[in-house]
């Protein structure tokens, strides 16, 4: 058979379209890589606006920073202070304000924002600041008649009614201290410890709060076995006398405490009462030639730690204890007339006695109201 070429023909044509397939397919390919490099420019692009912009800020921090050597600093924000026009405010409102700041700290902060608070008002009629008759009020509407009566009177240019209020948050301390072995403890009057001195006794009494009616409750916070309770008040008592040891049931000083006798110590004959927190003992004197009345009630005692509580019921003439706010019992009845509280120390062979003492309320709200 001959050969007309149309073999090679066919093949050539054959091979030709390969070669058409392949390089459109390599056109694509192109196309796509060209797309793609186009996208990543532009990336580029942006990071490079972005870069710029840290760059310029930046170069910002610099110049800051250099009033602060060459380190790189953060901006210092400016605080604008503003100006408000408080005459514009009607003072009831500031008034009622006020009224929700019920300590001596908080009104003292508020008096010292500024002079609209703290000075005197012309318009007032006694001339006293916002904050004074806030803390008036304050103490008008919580203290109770003999609370009143312990605290200093309001006297303009001796006695304002922010100090007053401040004495009636701290109406309970040991003021007065009576024997060479007790100090008070860090210098805190609310607080007394014994001095070194092997079973010297002596005692630190609330003097300058009086009890004459109603009901009374105290908190004493204990370490070691003091002794606790109620005595008379005896204002004429010169501490300084008695350096030695000291105790209200002492017979060497009876003398010295029935020569403090006033009206209104009342009828009844108890004239210290104390409860022992080491066994519970309760013992009290008339501050006469008998016996010292010592009674031992199966009541269990009280160790460091513990918080002894005590309830001086004059309408009721009674005297309760409580331990960590549990009631035990009754201690004392048929008592009238006037009394302070106080605590008896002594530095013993397992430690030195402490107490500090607080006013509280009353765990039993059905028992009476303290105050």
């Amino acid at each position: 058979m001959a050969d007309d070429g149309r073999a090679k023909r066919l093949k050539s044509s054959q091979d030709g379209g390969v070669a058409d397939a392949e390089v459109a397919e390599l056109r694509g390919r192109v196309f796509e890589l060209e797309s793609e490099i186009a996208k990543l420019r532009q990336e580029i692009l942006q990071q490079a606006g972005g870069i710029a912009a840290l760059e310029s800020e930046n170069e910002q921090l610099r110049r800051r920073g250099k009033g602060e050597g060459n380190h790189e600093v953060l901006p210092i924000a400016v605080t604008r202070v503003f100006t408000v026009d408080l005459s514009r405010v009607d003072t009831s409102i500031v008034s009622h304000v006020t009224s929700f700041l019920t300590s001596s700290y908080e009104l003292l902060n508020l008096a010292l924002t500024c002079k609209s608070f703290g000075w005197r008002q012309p318009a007032s009629t006694l001339n006293w600041s916002l904050v004074e008759d806030a803390a008036r009020q304050t103490v008008c509407s919580r203290a109770s008649d003999d609370e009143m009566g312990c605290l200093p009177q309001y006297v303009r240019g001796t006695a304002t009614w922010l100090s007053i209020l401040h004495r009636y948050e701290h109406l309970l301390m040991f003021d007065v201290l009576l024997g060479g072995y007790i100090e008070h403890r860090n210098g805190n009057k609310i607080a007394v410890c014994a001095k070194e001195g092997d079973y010297e006794r002596s005692v630190a009494v609330s003097s300058s709060y009086v009890m004459k009616s109603g009901a009374h409750y105290a908190k004493f916070q204990i370490t070691g076995e003091p002794d606790i309770g109620i005595v008379r008040p005896m204002p004429g008592l010169a501490a300084g006398a008695y350096q030695e040891e000291f105790d209200f049931f002492d017979r060497r000083f009876y003398t010295d405490f029935r020569a403090q006798r006033v009206d209104d110590w009342g009828y009844s004959e108890v004239h210290a009462c104390a409860f022992s927190c080491d066994d519970g003992e309760i013992i009290s004197t008339a501050w006469n030639d008998d016996e010292i009345d010592i009674q031992w009630v199966e009541m269990e005692g009280c160790q460091s730690g513990d918080t002894v509580g005590m309830l001086l019921n004059l309408d009721g003439g009674t005297l309760a204890v409580y331990k960590n706010n549990r009631r035990l019992r009754v201690i004392k009845d048929g008592l009238s007339g006037s009394y302070c509280w106080y605590a008896s120390v002594v530095d013993r062979h397992a430690g030195m006695d402490a107490v500090s003492i607080k006013r509280g309320t009353l765990p039993n709200s059905d028992e009476a109201t303290a105050t």
